[in-house]
């Protein structure tokens, strides 16, 4: 999720953690899943985890890609610098499924204890909070959080995105739908452009009697409660339309590209276990990078601008040296 732009040096930090997949949850042609195995060396350390990099392509490990905040478990960490200038960090995580992690610091390095935010509490049929993420949305001087959520027996299934405000991080509006495509959609993240939203997300359908249809899609409005329009991108035309970059991917990030007036489109492919990035001039046609590189086994990103001088702090505490 990209607010207005920050000050910063033309560097990024990338937060995310590491999982290398295990198996595949696959659909047969009777509806019935099963699992195919894809390794026998699965690995999760859900955990904070960062890198930087100058180019927005090429990223380096901080801590040579151990976490940077061992000891509090989450996953899909989301991180950008607050209107208060303080770094707030929202991921998968809680003491229960329909809670969120929390948690916020001035430099990256020392961070406030840890909260649980109890978004989907008023709504006891929900099975989880995935992947939150938050907005400030500057007409009214408050934080938007967009999350998936889901009520059937797995959080991939008929998801929807859940929205709220807060102005504290402590406090929240009834939560509501944000937005409800014509299939299950999770992995929610906002740019506001030139008074336009640009809300990227996952399309999560697979299956004999739909096909596989598990990647990243845009839909754009301009407000940023909705409603959102489809974009019907080029990829893997479908009963809904396209998507704009290739399947199975997930977590997408979007960034203004550091080398020109375009933009960087960074997700995982989840099953494949890696990381790629699409680039696009002008957020509606977009292409794949080949020249591109990652911490190992890094999933679910969000890329945030930082400073020179919070770059160097980020090196002497985890004994990184520069390029």
């Amino acid at each position: 999720m990209t607010n207005s732009c920050d000050t910063h040096d033309g560097l990024y930090a990338l937060a995310y953690f590491r999982q290398i997949y295990g198996g595949q949850v696959e659909v047969n042609e009777a509806g019935e899943t099963h699992t195919v195995t894809l390794t026998n060396e699965p690995l999760a350390v859900e955990s904070l985890h960062l890198a930087w990099s100058r180019d927005g392509r090429h990223w380096t490990a901080l801590n040579d890609n151990q976490p940077v905040l061992p000891n509090v478990w989450l996953r899909d960490p989301f991180i950008n610098r607050g209107a208060d200038g303080w770094f707030h960090l929202l991921a998968t995580g809680g003491e229960s499924a329909r809670d969120c992690l929390y948690l916020r610091s001035r430099d990256l390095l020392n961070w406030d204890e840890p909260q649980s935010l109890p978004l989907m509490e008023s709504v006891p049929q929900a099975n989880n909070v995935w992947a939150p993420e938050w907005f400030f949305d500057a007409q009214c001087g408050e934080y938007f959080l967009l999350w998936s959520s889901s009520f059937e027996d797995a959080g991939w299934k008929n998801s929807r995105l859940w929205c709220c405000y807060t102005s504290d991080f402590q406090t929240f509006s009834k939560p509501s739908v944000l937005f409800e495509p014509p299939y299950s959609v999770i992995d929610g993240t906002l740019l506001l452009h030139n008074g336009t939203y640009y809300l990227f997300h996952k399309e999560e359908e697979f299956g004999a009697s739909k096909g596989e249809r598990r990647a990243i899609r845009l839909a754009t409005s301009p407000s940023i409660e909705g409603p959102y329009t489809l974009h019907s991108g080029p990829l893997n035309e479908g009963a809904h339309g396209g998507q704009i970059v290739p399947v199975i991917t997930e977590g997408p990030a979007v960034m203004p590209d550091p080398q020109s007036d375009g933009w960087l489109l960074l997700y995982d492919f989840c099953m494949g276990n890696d990381y790629g990035i699409s680039y696009s001039p002008d957020l509606w046609q977009w292409r794949e990078e080949s020249d591109v590189s990652f911490p190992p086994n890094a999933r679910h990103g969000s890329a945030f601008a930082i400073t020179e001088d919070e770059l160097m702090g980020l090196q002497r505490a985890f004994s990184a040296s520069a390029l």
